[in-house]
């Protein structure tokens, strides 16, 4: 089966509307979907939910999304370098889950695997904690221990950036760009997925693949990303 759209615009053509969930890879600036959030901007959809790291940075990646004033809520771990984010959520005009980075990543595989909860102790004690079911469960040592009990995650769409992938979909990451991607790409029905390099069916080494075809509904090729930095730090005087 071919997956594979002619562009991110005619990927995500049928599937957006207002006021839904989705979940986006990506750490930083690095393993973001470029092509597809910008289709997603050009789109128009409001009131949008997002499951992700962090918002991008002001003007880039989801940072994009923050600009035009499309997305509703936040759903992230990190939040520090976007002054958009943080001017919008203290004027209370952006809501924000704030979830342990940890925590963020089990959660949406447990979205992907279909468990509804699970029970951690990170968190407990603290404000992540509040309004959530807490339960003592025995430690290493015999000893009772708290535990916070967290949902799964789950999207409308997923939007993920892979290096490489087949036609079928298949995906394979590359080093550190994979980071949120492989939990996300299960974490919906609708996976959509952007590649850097795309290759005929059946040209993968399937023991190299990280996200199988399965998962994804829909590809594009991206052959040309910015890949920018957040923050360059260049040494001076041979230090």
């Amino acid at each position: 089966m071919n997956k594979l759209y002619p562009s991110a615009a005619a990927a995500l053509d049928g599937i957006i509307r207002d006021g839904m969930t989705l979940a986006v890879g990506g750490f930083g600036l690095c393993g973001i979907p470029e092509a597809l959030i910008a289709a997603l901007r050009d789109s128009g959809s409001k009131g949008l939910t997002v499951i992700s790291n962090n918002a991008g940075v002001d003007g880039f990646g989801l940072g994009q999304l923050l600009t035009t004033r499309q997305i509703r809520k936040m759903v992230s771990s990190y939040v520090g370098e976007n002054q958009e984010f943080e001017r919008q959520y203290l004027a209370g005009e952006l809501e924000l889950e704030f979830t342990p980075q940890g925590t963020l990543a089990e959660k949406l595989r447990a979205g992907g695997a279909g468990i509804p909860a699970f029970f951690t102790k990170t968190g407990y004690g603290t404000v992540v904690a509040e309004g959530k079911e807490t339960r003592q469960f025995p430690g290493p040592d015999g000893q009772p221990e708290w535990y916070v009990m967290e949902r799964a995650l789950y999207a409308d769409v997923s939007l993920v950036k892979a290096w490489k992938a087949d036609k079928a979909g298949n995906l394979i990451y590359r080093k550190t760009a994979r980071n949120f991607n492989p939990m996300i790409a299960a974490a919906s029905p609708m996976c959509v997925a952007e590649a850097e390099i795309v290759v005929e069916t059946g040209e993968l080494d399937p023991d190299q693949v990280h996200t199988p075809g399965i998962y994804v509904k829909r590809l594009v090729h991206n052959p040309h990303p910015e890949k920018r930095i957040e923050q360059r730090t260049l040494r001076t005087n041979g230090r």
